[in-house]
């Protein structure tokens, strides 16, 4: 370790000594400075890895975790992403002899929770996978992610429908499968009625479901769902179960659908008064209002080529979808559920898609508004 240079003051050298623990005589000098050589023997891997897998496990920052059992009254008990039943540790071959919240590391572990029974013996990294796939656990995600992927979109093609593509829900859904079994289900055409972005978002928020498009490309009533059993019925209970939890959500979408149309985004956009956009700057009813003459000044100035009231029409409703409940549901769809209300309402088009597109683009790779 390198330090003060030979006839530094005094603190600077104090103070490098303190710091690394050391004292004078371990000094060594090399071309007018001083560097400080310590040598450390080599330790056993299995010692090093005994010491720092219990402090991995301890200090892993989950986004989220929790505490179990009886220790968990203490806040400094153990926390992890799901109550830890066991830890495999094995070395060439060998156990790693820790210990984590009274947990001792060992060879054992468990398969499927239906598909498999009893306790596997690990003895390595070679026979892991293989072992816990005859218990129908597939250890390696991205294989898990394929098999989504590629039987997700032959569910749809066996109903003559085109999964619609969603890669996060790929990715989810093999996080929290072992065994991933997609399986198709359809609800009820009567939910068409409510915009399809919305029956997507509540499919793949709240369910984790993909939804599928007919050949038309237009939505279709169906969804696909993933289960983590392969079921003796070929999943039949699985899908009227899972129907029936998403035709409460679509209920709901449903209503708010139907309420947020009965009040025109005029009026929705006086309740943009209660809200603060900043405490300098006033309310958002305030900033729309800017925006609006801003919108109308531009077109007659001839600066932009656009109806002067259209542009401060559309300025003045962009925001009122903010403070309907769909948007309340679903914060995602600002701005397009404006859109669909302001079309509902029968406003022109170069309104409807004004407010649907003011927002855009959202990241990189979303379309950039074209039109005046």
């Amino acid at each position: 370790m390198k330090g003060p240079r030979v006839g530094a003051p005094p603190q600077a050298l104090e103070g490098f000594l303190r710091k690394n623990g050391l004292t004078e005589d371990q000094l060594t000098e090399r071309d007018g400075v001083l560097f400080a050589i310590t040598e450390k023997p080599g330790r056993a891997t299995a010692e090093v890895l005994a010491e720092a897998i219990p402090a991995i496990v301890r200090a892993f920052p989950w986004p989220k975790s929790q505490r179990w059992g009886s220790a968990s009254i203490s806040t400094e008990s153990l926390r992890w992403v799901r109550p830890l039943s066991a830890i495999v540790a094995l070395f060439d071959g060998q156990v790693v002899d820790c210990e984590v919240g009274g947990i001792n590391a060992g060879r054992l572990t468990k398969g499927h929770r239906f598909h498999s029974s009893g306790e596997i013996s690990v003895d390595g990294v070679d026979d892991y996978a293989a072992k816990l796939r005859a218990a129908h656990v597939i250890v390696d995600h991205a294989e898990r992610q394929d098999l989504i992927r590629a039987k997700a979109a032959e569910a749809a093609a066996a109903a003559g429908l085109k999964l619609v593509e969603d890669e996060g829900l790929v990715i989810e859904n093999a996080g929290l499968t072992e065994w991933p079994v997609p399986l198709l289900g359809r609800f009820d055409e009567q939910f068409l009625e409510v915009p399809p972005e919305v029956i997507q978002l509540t499919a793949r928020t709240n369910q984790k479901y993909f939804v599928c498009e007919d050949a038309a490309g237009k939505l279709a009533n169906a969804f696909v769902c993933t289960a983590n059993i392969a079921a003796a019925d070929g999943g039949a209970a699985i899908v009227a179960g899972n129907r029936k939890v998403l035709a409460a959500r679509l209920s709901d979408a449903r209503f708010f659908w139907e309420q947020d149309r009965k009040v025109r985004l005029e009026d929705q956009a006086k309740k943009l008064e209660r809200i603060t956009f900043h405490e300098r700057l006033g309310s958002v009813a305030d900033k729309v209002e800017r925006v609006a003459k801003l919108a109308r000044w531009l077109c007659e100035e001839g600066i932009v080529k656009a109806d002067p009231a259209d542009a401060e029409l559309a300025a003045r409703l962009c925001k009122a979808d903010l403070v309907t409940e769909m948007v309340g549901e679903f914060p995602e769809l600002q701005g397009l559920m404006g859109g669909y209300y302001a079309r509902a309402e029968g406003l022109p088009d170069a309104v409807a898609d004004a407010i649907r597109d003011h927002y855009k683009p959202v990241g990189q790779g979303d379309d950039v508004p074209t039109a005046r």
